[in-house]
C-alpha cells in the first residue's frame, strides 16, 4: 500500500514505513502527522423500470470495466450532493436520491483507501449521454448484471441492491 515519500507540508523526505496497515507518518523535519484516512466518495444506483444504470470506464484505473456512477467528494460536499453531481457529470441525467443503500470501504488505483456512500436514485431529468470518464452507458436488469467491474466494491453494492429488491417484494 502507498505511503508518502515526501511531507506534503514542508517537502522533506519521509522515512519508509514497513507496515501494510499504515495509519500515519510523522515528518521528522516539521513534525506534521499525515494520516492515512480513507477518501470520501459517493455514487448512485440510478434505477428506472427495475433496471440499474452502469457505465463502462473510458479511463484508467480499470478502463473498459463497468462501474457505478460516482466519484470523490469535493470539500464541504455531502455524500448525497456528490452522488447527484457525479451522476450529472458522468451520465447527463439529473437524479434524485431516494435512500442510502450502503457504505463500503475499498481501494483506488492500489494506493488510496476510499469510503464509498451509495444511494438508490431515480432519474428526474437531463439527457442520457456518457461523459466525464465513461465511454458507454447501459441499463441492466437485476438478473443480467455484468461480471467485470472496475472496483471490487461494485459487486458488493449491486448485491446489496439486488437483496433490497427481494425485501421490497416480500
Amino acid at each position: 500500500m502507498y505511503a508518502f515519500r515526501f511531507c506534503p507540508d514542508c517537502g522533506a523526505e519521509l522515512r519508509p514505513v514497513p507496515s501494510e496497515r499504515l495509519l500515519s507518518q510523522t515528518c521528522q523535519a516539521c513534525g506534521a502527522i499525515h494520516w492515512r484516512n480513507a477518501k470520501p466518495c459517493a455514487g448512485a444506483l440510478v434505477v428506472q423500470d427495475g433496471r440499474v444504470l452502469l457505465g463502462r470506464r473510458a479511463v484508467e484505473p480499470a478502463k473498459g470495466a463497468w462501474d457505478i456512477p460516482g466519484g470523490f467528494l469535493e470539500p464541504w460536499e455531502l455524500p448525497s450532493e456528490a452522488a447527484v453531481r457525479e451522476v450529472r457529470e458522468e451520465t447527463g441525467l439529473e437524479a434524485r436520491p431516494l435512500h442510502l443503500l450502503t457504505v463500503v470501504v475499498d481501494t483506488y488505483a492500489d494506493h488510496d483507501y476510499t469510503l464509498n456512500h451509495y444511494y438508490v436514485a431515480e432519474p428526474v431529468g437531463g439527457r442520457l449521454e456518457p461523459a466525464d470518464d465513461l465511454a458507454e452507458l447501459h441499463w441492466f436488469a437485476p438478473d443480467d448484471l455484468p461480471t467485470e467491474f472496475a472496483f471490487p466494491h461494485c459487486a458488493r453494492v449491486l448485491a446489496d441492491w439486488r437483496a433490497s429488491l427481494c425485501t421490497v417484494q416480500a
